[in-house]
């Protein structure tokens, strides 16, 4: 599909499908780089025998289980992973709570689903509570605020500042479809439970880049312009530099190398991402999360074509999961379709309705807004009180 193709085919998509094509985008990104996860592009095609274009298997094959102790998951044959787990548990958040949602909802709603509830964890092939899946940074979420009853506004301070809050940012995004700004707060209202510094503004900016997708007639322009008037420090740097050199380039196979070189001083990880620098992972106001920006760049070489800019998102490898949800909620968001094989592929092997969770969230969205009017307007209708009838026309 060309650039003009990809960003048009969006354009008159009503809400429900703008977010069933970023959350069952994000998912199928999700599963597709989860089997080539921390590893460089020339690994990726060493193991595969070129680049991967579809569902692949474990990177260890049948020794999946043992090959690394610290994380035993099946990544790999359609699996989506924790990024695709968290998203829908803040769905669910939404569907309980039925309004925007803070840091207090976080404690309140999510981590109670974390560890109360067992449902089917692909990785684990095993029906199990969702903290048993998630990693180390997501289980600081049930540590502080559970078990430290830590002030749910500050919780995130003292976590790796990673993009782990950023990954499930989506559905904040959904719900304030078209507003950007409002979206980008409420993220990072959100993700103030889970992390601190750059970590923390990537959540905010990636929610702020879906909602941006899904206004009527948003381009890759109008999505990275969003980004850039509300990112701050670090991060606003990177994801313009990511996207200044993504935008000379038309296919992803050219511009792996020169999106890498491009966030590299941003990236605090470093050039081995199993293996991160001791700076790495620090609360600081130059560096960015290496996941946002490069999904950003994906989506402006692709054009806004889920395809390319997913399979050019899981063949960069490193945080590839993570790049390719959030590009996947990008361009799914833009209305760019899914391709069906890949998603029917994903939702069988995983076990999961990747629909529902969409159609949950519709619902409530259209809710948020119409109490956000009702606010709108009784809030004018006081302040019109206050300055008297001269004030508003």
């Amino acid at each position: 599909m060309t650039r003009e193709k990809a960003e048009k085919s969006g354009r008159g998509l009503p809400l429900d499908e703008r977010i069933t094509g970023a959350l069952v985008g994000a998912a199928v990104g999700d599963a597709l780089g989860g089997p080539v996860e921390g590893y460089s592009p020339e690994q990726i095609v060493e193991r595969h025998g070129g680049r991967v274009h579809g569902v692949v298997g474990p990177w260890n094959g049948d020794a999946w289980r043992t090959a690394r102790p610290i994380a035993p998951y099946h990544k790999g044959d359609g699996h989506v992973t924790d990024d695709t787990l968290m998203t829908h548990a803040l769905v669910r958040v939404y569907a309980t709570v039925r309004d925007h949602l803070d840091a207090y909802a976080v404690a309140d709603h999510l981590v109670p689903d974390l560890m109360t509830n067992p449902r089917w964890i692909p990785e684990l092939e095993a029906e199990a509570i969702l903290l048993h899946r998630i990693f180390l940074a997501e289980k600081w979420l049930v540590a502080r605020l559970h078990y430290g009853h830590i002030d749910p506004r500050e919780a995130g301070v003292g976590n790796i500042v990673n993009c782990g809050a950023a990954m499930y940012m989506a559905p904040v995004g959904l719900v304030n479809a078209a507003h950007p700004a409002a979206a980008y707060a409420e993220a990072l209202d959100v993700a103030g439970a889970h992390q601190s510094s750059y970590g923390r503004e990537a959540a905010g900016v990636f929610a702020a880049a879906v909602a941006a997708a899904c206004a009527p007639g948003a381009t890759t322009d109008s999505v990275v312009g969003a980004c850039l008037s509300l990112a701050k420090d670090g991060t606003r740097a990177a994801i313009e530099k990511v996207c200044e050199t993504a935008a000379r380039y038309t296919d992803t196979e050219s511009a792996l190398r020169p999106l890498r070189e491009a966030v590299t001083p941003y990236d605090t990880v470093g050039p081995d991402y199993r293996a991160p620098s001791l700076g790495a992972r620090r609360p600081s106001r130059l560096h960015a999360v290496e996941e946002l920006p490069v999904a950003l760049g994906m989506v402006v070489v692709a054009g806004g074509d889920f395809r390319h800019a997913v399979l050019g998102a899981v063949n960069y490898g490193r945080d590839c999961d993570s790049i390719a949800t959030m590009a996947g909620a990008v361009t799914g968001a833009l209305g760019s379709p899914v391709p069906e094989d890949w998603a029917k592929t994903v939702a069988e092997a995983s076990r999961l309705d990747l629909w529902e969770p969409a159609a949950a969230l519709t619902a409530v969205a259209r809710e948020i807004f119409a109490r956000d009017v009702d606010r709108r307007r009784a809030h004018e209708d006081a302040f019109g009180r206050l300055e008297g009838p001269e004030c508003c026309g």
